[in-house]
């Protein structure tokens, strides 16, 4: 299953060069990613444990409307990785202008890793 937000991107959101900060970005898709994997296993308490390559391609302007859309790749005895892809505008318009994977592991209350469907 395909999960999708937007964000609007504002000028709080960007660099002293006007363009998008790298580091908003990275929080958008971490976020993204996150309830994705939230709404594939509601019964998990998943915490971001890596992230592949980051790559801006494209430079982001105010006012900029993105398409953020997380896509689950694998999922292991304790984790989960999904396929994070941003689109500037309407995603069936063009190529994404950012995408990485973003692995999550299950965690207990301890921060131990718990086996998906065990809590």
């Amino acid at each position: 299953m395909i999960h999708e937000t937007h964000r609007l991107v504002m000028t709080t959101d960007l660099n002293q060069y006007g363009f998008l900060f790298g580091g908003t970005m990275l929080s958008w898709v971490d976020e993204a990613s996150w309830i994705a994997a939230s709404l594939d296993f509601p019964e998990c308490r998943f915490v971001t444990i890596g992230m592949d390559e980051v790559a801006f391609k494209v430079g982001v302007g105010n006012g900029a409307i993105l398409v953020i859309r997380s896509e689950r790749k694998k999922s292991g005895k304790t984790s989960a990785t999904y396929l994070v892809e941003v689109f500037c505008g309407r995603a069936e318009e063009g190529e994404a202008i950012f995408s990485t994977n973003v692995t999550f592991v299950n965690v207990d209350e301890k921060g131990e890793k718990l086996v998906i469907g065990e809590q």
